[in-house]
């Protein structure tokens, strides 16, 4: 997987995979490798190569801001997947008529954050998927009204399908 994280305004590429609790691939095209196991919900425990341990914390803001932390540093970041449709669309800016929100992998759905017909705003998580032991929330592209939610708390989802639609 290649994600894009901005970390206090510079982009760094994230190349990713996963073997058992390894994590390994680049960053910026320096290797890296680690073993992280979740202690709790939204915590990892992290070990590097060298046996270094960091617990790294994901908390979302009253403001919908995403922040790590590590440690005691708190760091304000935003982790784009580039080959999801959603990043592409709001890269492009399209924002007229209503607006899907597809799953960007194979996962599991955890939890509805907005039910249908309810409003949402620009930027708030609508619906939350679990894949690979990490819970993605998954933002309104858009400010509007929640049409549809096609998918329940505990369905299992593929990559590429409508989970809610935003008019």
């Amino acid at each position: 997987m290649v994600y894009d994280i901005v970390i206090s305004e510079k982009t760094y590429r994230v190349e990713i995979a996963r073997a058992g609790s390894r994590w390994s691939g680049k960053i910026d095209g320096q290797p890296f490798d680690v073993d992280a196991v979740p202690t709790a919900r939204d915590i990892l425990s992290i070990i590097e190569g060298e046996g270094k341990a960091y617990e790294v914390k994901r908390e979302r803001a009253l403001n919908g801001e995403l922040h790590m932390l590590v440690g005691s540093s708190r760091y304000s970041c935003e982790i784009n997947d580039p080959r999801s449709l959603r990043t592409r669309r709001a890269a492009a800016g399209s924002t007229e008529g209503p607006q899907k929100i597809v799953a960007p992998m194979p996962g599991k759905v955890v939890r509805i954050l907005v039910p249908q017909g309810g409003e949402v705003e620009v930027g708030k998580g609508v619906v939350v998927v679990e894949a690979m032991k990490m819970q993605n929330e998954l933002k309104s592209p858009k400010s509007g009204k929640v049409q549809k939610v096609l998918v329940s708390e505990g369905a299992t989802v593929n990559a590429g399908d409508t989970l809610a639609v935003i008019e």
